[in-house]
């Protein structure tokens, strides 16, 4: 794997159940603030001034769209005050006008992902109202942060 972006997201108070533990749904919206910032804020090495993320280089009124989600829980995902979740993503795979997204979320340092989670991103050209097809420059931007696929247990 080449690297991986890792961030943490605070768990809110209104993403935990009367049982006390983050909710499904939550547990995704979780996922998704991890995926944005890391389109938006990875780092990449020589980027102009002004540019940043893995989608700086895409066409005006182009953006990502999600076109599917898959997740696995794997433990349960307590809520601890003043304890962010941790999210390492990756790029584990690059198409002509789609990418996926994958991602650990873990509860703590050191433990195992409490989810794991692939997200298909497909490149949106709101002006001509198609996809857009990855440039040279973007799929080689992509590949930087190229990864396995999540290991599902289906």
């Amino acid at each position: 794997m080449a690297q991986t972006f890792t961030t943490e997201i605070q768990a809110r108070y209104r993403d935990i159940n009367l049982a006390g533990h983050v909710d499904n749904v939550e547990a995704v919206r979780v996922l998704d603030e991890a995926r944005y910032e890391f389109l938006r804020f990875a780092r990449l090495p020589g980027l102009p001034d002004g540019a940043a993320g893995l989608l700086h280089g895409v066409d005006a009124g182009v953006s990502e769209l999600v076109a599917s989600q898959t997740i696995e829980y794997h433990s349960e995902m307590r809520f601890v005050p003043y304890q962010p979740f941790l999210a390492s993503l990756w790029v584990s795979r690059i198409g002509r006008s789609s990418f996926t997204v994958a991602a650990e979320l873990r509860v703590e340092a050191g433990g195992g992902p409490a989810a794991v989670w692939e997200c298909v991103n497909v490149l949106w050209d709101h002006r001509a109202q198609s996809a857009w097809s990855v440039s040279d420059a973007v799929r080689a931007d992509l590949e930087q942060y190229a990864g396995d696929p999540v290991a599902f247990r289906r």
